[in-house]
């Protein structure tokens, strides 16, 4: 399901990192979004693979749900990085409603990969922070554009990504009266780290 983490296994067998889907649920293959990390006891080994090649991989686990709204609402989306996988999930799911508003920001313009996936999708912005950014793309970080969220009692806002993002986002919603159980969130990586 879109929101579903596997642990991948490096070659060791024993060293995993857990990798949300970013496959659709009629898809015939399972893909990943992996930022490759030098030096990375996963990431980096992963990189490395050809197809064919085998990769030790856990069951589905998870709780994290961008797709499973009740009648009448609506899923506004806000990634940084690779934290986009389960909203491509999700928008690559037959059935999932296209979100009232997605925003995904970045480091550099090469990590928007899959950019081209999301148009058809309005709002939609896109941020970079370590570069110029190229047309259609806001220099700064996503916390910048907040205001732009559309706000209403059917909302969901699901939060992916670095924990900053999700901590700034989440006080700025609560601040607004957005009662925590209408924000998802799902942590890929720590600021401090």
């Amino acid at each position: 399901m879109p929101g579903d983490c596997l642990a991948l296994f490096g070659p060791d067998r024993r060293t995993s990192r857990p990798y949300s889907l970013c496959s659709g649920t009629d898809e015939p293959v399972i893909r990943f979004l992996v930022r490759r990390i030098p030096g990375g006891q996963v990431s980096d080994w992963l990189g490395g693979r050809q197809p064919g090649d085998e990769v030790a991989m856990s069951p589905p686990f998870g709780w994290f749900r961008p797709a499973r709204l009740g009648p009448g609402e609506r899923a506004v989306y806000l990634a940084t990085g690779t934290g986009i996988a389960p909203f491509l999930a999700a928008l690559r799911s037959p059935g999932t409603p296209t979100p009232a508003a997605l925003g995904w920001g970045v480091r550099r313009m090469a990590d928007l990969s899959a950019r081209a996936e999301l148009t058809g999708v309005e709002p939609l912005w896109l941020t970079v922070s370590r570069e110029a950014p190229e047309p259609g793309v806001q220099a700064g970080r996503i916390t910048q554009f907040l205001d732009r969220l559309p706000r209403a009692d059917t909302v969901h806002y699901f939060l992916c990504g670095l924990d900053a993002m999700i901590d700034e986002t989440t006080d700025w919603l609560e601040a607004r009266g957005v009662p925590l159980a209408r924000i998802h969130r799902e942590c890929f990586f720590n600021a401090d780290a």
